[in-house]
């Protein structure tokens, strides 16, 4: 894992997104396409911002997959990463192939299956990622199951993570916050190729110590697992890194 620390967000989102084209394009240059996963969050606005700048891609050449989504949101909610994703990603850029979860399926468990019947025939090259305020990794909240095999499976949401989405804007109030949603897992998220972790703001300076900071790995701090992966490069800015030595 490599840290990176910025003096500004702006820096942050435009160094993180200039490294993703890096890999991107190598990847497609060496195998004719690229496969990604891609987060839907606060912390990713100036990435996203940046990376859909980047005329040098040839989005046309990528497979998209979805980290995450709350069950029993329509897409047109404003909280849908369906909806965040496509406004600010996907109809900017149109990636060649779009794998999206349907958040809002009667049957959550069937809409994994058939993610994860998907995602088995791709080897993902690159997952862009954050971190949450509780340090979970996708919606893997505190505990995390680091040994469940399903690429994609139904999560509880703790309180923590929902009053981090009321805080955020996201939804009018505690009891308008899903419970529950759909997210991949660990063990897939760690199966990256490559993995930008793209962390701002000083309401992330706890957990990205208590994650980052020595070597411990604990299901309790979900993040801490990018400490294993050889190819994971975070990026900090200096309000959420102000804890680390």
């Amino acid at each position: 894992m490599e840290i990176n620390i910025f003096d500004k967000k702006e820096d942050m989102g435009k160094c993180a997104a200039e490294k993703a084209a890096e890999i991107i394009k190598d990847t497609i240059k060496k195998k004719g396409q690229a496969n990604f996963v891609m987060a839907a969050a606060a912390s990713q606005f100036e990435f996203l911002k940046y990376l859909t700048r980047m005329s040098s891609i040839d989005w046309n050449k990528t497979t998209m997959f979805h980290l995450d989504e709350y069950i029993g949101l329509s897409e047109n909610h404003p909280a849908s990463f369906r909806k965040y994703l496509k406004d600010r990603f996907i109809n900017k850029v149109y990636p060649g192939n779009i794998y999206l979860i349907k958040g809002d399926s009667k049957n959550p468990e069937q809409e994994c299956d058939r993610l994860n019947r998907i995602i088995s025939d791709y080897v993902i090259d690159i997952s862009f990622v954050g971190i949450g305020e509780n340090g979970h990794l996708a919606f893997n909240d505190p505990p995390a199951d680091f040994d469940i095999e399903d690429p994609y499976l139904v999560v509880q949401l703790d309180e923590i993570c929902r009053k981090q989405q009321l805080g955020e804007g996201w939804f009018n109030n505690l009891d308008d916050v899903p419970k529950k949603a759909i997210s991949m897992s660990i063990k897939q998220i760690m199966k990256s190729k490559n993995i930008i972790c793209t962390v701002p703001d000083k309401r992330k300076a706890e957990a990205v110590r208590n994650c980052f900071e020595g070597d411990e790995i604990s299901p309790n701090c979900p993040a801490s697992i990018l400490k294993k992966h050889n190819n994971c490069f975070v990026f900090l800015d200096k309000q959420s890194s102000v804890y680390l030595k």
